[in-house]
C-alpha cells in the first residue's frame, strides 16, 4: 500500500526538499501554500518525475484557523498521512521592544498555531492506527537566544515547547514525534544577501535528515536534530 506525507508550505525551500525526498521513496503527497501558480508548478514537476505517484494541492493560508480546518478536512478525504511535517513559516526580524505591531501574532499563528490545529485533525485517526510520524520545523532560534529574533524566536521556543509534549502524549501509541532544529539554510528569504553561499546548509540536506530520521526501525525515534552550517552559524 502507497505511503503518503503531508508537508505544510511544500512549494519552496526546505518543504519542496522534502517533498522531492520522499517523493523518490515511492511517498504520495499532500501540500498547501498561498500561492497558486507555485502550487501548480510543484504539481506538474512531481507528476513528471514521479508518474506513478499522486500529488494533492491546495491552496491556503494556514496563519488563520478556519483555512487549517478546510486544508485538513480535504486532506481526510483523501487518506491519513503516515507522515505530517509540520513546516508553514514565517520570519520577521525585530525585537520584542520595537517590532511593528502585529508581528508577534502574525508569526504566532503561522508558526505555531497552525501546527497545532493541524496536527489535532490527524492524531485520534493516527493514535487509533497506533503509526505514524509528526516532524515540526523549529528553529536554532527555538534554542538560543539571539539578538532581532523578537517574535519569531518567541514562537520557535514555543514550537519545541509544543513538540516535546506531543512526544510524550503519542509514544504509547507508537507515533513518533520529532523536532528538526536547523542553523541557516539556503532559501528564498536569503536571496540578495552579501553572504558566501558555503556559509549555508542546504535544503536538501535537512530532507535527508527527516529521511533518516523516519527511516529508523519502530524501536527508536530521534527527538530533536539540531543542525548548523559546518562554519558556524550565522
Amino acid at each position: 500500500m502507497t505511503k503518503s506525507i503531508l508537508v505544510t508550505g511544500g512549494t519552496k525551500g526546505i518543504g519542496r526538499a522534502i517533498i522531492d525526498r520522499f517523493g523518490e521513496e515511492g511517498f504520495d503527497v499532500f501540500t498547501c501554500s498561498r500561492h497558486a501558480k507555485d502550487l501548480e508548478t510543484l504539481e506538474k514537476e512531481f507528476l513528471s518525475r514521479f508518474p506513478g505517484q499522486k500529488i494533492f494541492v491546495t491552496e491556503a493560508d494556514l496563519s488563520r484557523k478556519d483555512e487549517v480546518q478546510r486544508f485538513s478536512s480535504l486532506v481526510k478525504s483523501q487518506a491519513i498521512p503516515d507522515v505530517l511535517v509540520n513546516n508553514t513559516g514565517i520570519f520577521l526580524p525585530g525585537a520584542i521592544h520595537s517590532e511593528p505591531e502585529g508581528n508577534f501574532e502574525m508569526m504566532m499563528q503561522t508558526n505555531l498555531f497552525s501546527a497545532y490545529y493541524l496536527t489535532r485533525a490527524f492524531t485520534s485517526e493516527m493514535m487509533e492506527r497506533k503509526s505514524g510520524h509528526i516532524f515540526s520545523m523549529g528553529s536554532i532560534a527555538g534554542l538560543t537566544a539571539y539578538a532581532n529574533g523578537g517574535s519569531y524566536a518567541i514562537s520557535k521556543w514555543a514550537m519545541l515547547g509544543f513538540t516535546k509534549c506531543l512526544r510524550q502524549e503519542l509514544k504509547d501509541y507508537n507515533i513518533k514525534v520529532t523536532s528538526i532544529l536547523p542553523g541557516a539554510t539556503y532559501t528564498a528569504s536569503w536571496e540578495g544577501v552579501e553572504i558566501p553561499l558555503e556559509r549555508f546548509m542546504k535544503v536538501e540536506d535537512i530532507a535527508a535528515s527527516v529521511w533518516s530520521a523516519y527511516n529508523l526501525s519502530p524501536y527508536s525515534v530521534v527527538e530533536e536534530i539540531v543542525i548548523r552550517p559546518q562554519l558556524g552559524d550565522l
